[in-house]
């Protein structure tokens, strides 16, 4: 058995005013936070497929790692928590700023977060190992790639990619 996970409520300014359930805070679109990791490898982004059965999104690819930091957890330690949870690694990770956004799901399910927006670098010695529960697989992409698929495929990807990438870009 699981245990029961929770995420920050925040308020507009990203300022905690409480926690809830995670899968609560989906069903009832509360704000909350969020980050979404982005790893490179030289001019090489890493992509990763959402996991099959996951709650919401399931097998669309997004950015390289994405979740939601713990009461008390600062953003870096849970990202960089999550990339060795999700992916077998961990690299220093840089807070590039948030974000806002809301996508509704057609399983009845929302994301309403504040999104901040994390970086890094690895190099091609870096073993992955990916977590199932979390990864169906990975990719590697540029840019400009990811940008054209965005554009033709927009239903293969998360909701929130393209405005996490946009802050990337600047």
């Amino acid at each position: 058995m699981t245990a029961t996970e929770y995420v920050v409520l925040v308020d507009n300014n990203d300022r905690e005013i409480g926690q809830a359930e995670k899968i609560e805070a989906h069903e009832k679109c509360l704000l909350h936070r969020a980050f979404s990791i982005f790893i490179f490898r030289g001019e090489k982004l890493l992509l990763q497929q959402r996991a099959l059965h996951k709650y919401h999104s399931p097998g669309l690819w997004t950015n390289t790692c994405c979740s939601h930091p713990r009461s008390g957890e600062d953003i870096i330690s849970a990202g960089q928590r999550r990339l060795q949870e999700e992916l077998g690694f961990n690299v220093p990770l840089k807070d590039l700023g948030w974000f806002h956004y809301t996508a509704h799901f057609p399983n009845g399910l929302s994301e309403n977060e504040i999104d901040h927006v994390l970086i890094g670098s690895m190099t091609a010695e870096t073993k992955i190992i990916l977590n199932s529960e979390e990864v169906h697989a990975i990719r590697w992409i540029a840019i400009k790639d990811l940008e054209s698929e965005l554009a033709s495929h927009p239903a293969k990807f998360t909701p929130w990619l393209k405005q996490a990438l946009d802050i990337i870009k600047k």
